[in-house]
């Protein structure tokens, strides 16, 4: 049974009326198939209509000028034009909310970074080729994705981030009432590469603790994602291996589709675990994994930073830092890409600090910074 056969046995039909208040989509890809698997999944959601479909970028260009879609899905691969050049025009001409399709391979992970740093909201991978149930697995992340981008509103033609060696703000005080860090543990999902870039390439080299970081990604994407940032910052960035020392001035990011947890190696020493267990959670690495065993491990000497995301991953590993006497911070509505994630700490009132996304390296070295003469015994 063909892929195209599946969906139309398994998505319920398009809408014959589309409402008003529909979301508009363009998808651009030069496959056929694509084009077609692609607005059988998105027309499957009745608050979704395509409008237009484009088999290159410079079709792209010229339909969304004239079809003025909400959300455009741009393939990364294509004739004439590809979708990198194409997007960079849309930001620079006219900015609206772009998911890019790239497939699962080195150089699609790092054309996707690329796209990232151009201003795309979200990527999702070309992985059609499975059965009835992924399928509809993947026809929810789609929806899903399409919905959170037609809320949000690009800048023009900007690059993402800070330049490299860029320092940190003016470090704030540090949070009354909390114990120095010894770690630090961030979370993130839509709207990611951008704040870790942003926050990254300012801290210190001299960052007196370990940071731990988990970028919901697909397969593959997390190892170009920690090379560009290392290449980038004054830390050193790693995607982790299995027990990897956490150590000052070390950023280590989970591997996408591996969940990553802190344990105590000796009296003083700590480092990470990278195995598929547990395997039951909706995203793998899991925010809420990683920060859980840090608030067990780290108790009190943990700091808790919660950035850009949909969803409510990473709730209860804040939650646990929060308990346990951690400092807890994160990201303003006004600065996420999406305020899903951030806004579900806030509303559990378990943020000890919010702070917009160019003030948060300064936060962190702020809430750090005194750890200096004490080191972790590494």
């Amino acid at each position: 049974m063909s892929v195209l056969t599946t969906l139309s046995n398994t998505l319920p039909a398009t809408p014959a009326v589309a409402h008003a208040a529909c979301i508009r989509v363009l998808v651009a890809d030069d496959s056929a198939f694509m084009r077609t698997a692609l607005t059988r999944m998105i027309e499957s959601d009745p608050q979704l209509k395509v409008v237009g479909t484009a088999q290159n970028g410079a079709e792209a260009l010229e339909k969304a000028a004239a079809l003025n879609p909400d959300v455009i899905t741009l393939d990364i691969e294509m004739p004439r034009l590809n979708g990198l050049d194409a997007l960079r025009r849309l930001m620079e001409e006219n900015p609206r909310p772009v998911i890019m399709v790239s497939s699962l391979t080195l150089e699609g992970a790092e054309a996707t970074l690329e796209a990232f740093d151009l201003g795309a909201f979200e990527c999702i991978p070309k992985q059609l080729s499975y059965a009835s149930l992924d399928i509809i697995k993947i026809r929810d992340h789609l929806v899903n994705k399409v919905k959170a981008a037609a809320k949000y509103r690009p800048r023009r033609a900007r690059r993402t981030g800070a330049a490299p060696g860029r320092p940190a703000p003016a470090a704030v005080s540090p949070v009354p009432g909390c114990a120095l860090p010894d770690v630090v543990a961030i979370g993130t999902s839509t709207g990611g590469p951008g704040a870790l870039r942003e926050i990254i390439t300012r801290l210190p080299a001299d960052l007196p603790v370990g940071v731990l970081v988990v970028q919901h990604m697909p397969p593959g994407f997390t190892g170009p994602l920690a090379k560009r940032l290392d290449a980038l910052s004054q830390v050193r960035v790693f995607e982790a291996v299995d027990e990897q020392p956490i150590a000052p001035g070390q950023v280590l990011i989970a591997p996408a589709g591996m969940q990553m947890t802190a344990f105590r190696r000796t009296a003083s020493k700590y480092a990470v675990r990278i195995g598929a267990e547990p395997n039951d959670t909706l995203h793998v690495p899991s925010v809420d994994v990683m920060m859980l065993s840090v608030a067990e491990v780290f108790g009190e000497r943990a700091m808790g930073v919660i950035l850009t995301g949909m969803g409510n991953d990473g709730a209860l590993g804040m939650k646990a830092i929060h308990q346990k006497g951690g400092v807890t911070l994160g990201q303003d509505e006004a600065s996420c890409v999406v305020y899903g994630m951030p806004r579900v700490c806030a509303e559990m009132d378990l943020l000890r600090r919010v702070a917009p996304l160019d003030a948060m390296p300064g936060e962190i070295v702020a809430a750090t910074r005194r750890n200096a003469s004490r080191g972790m015994g590494l």
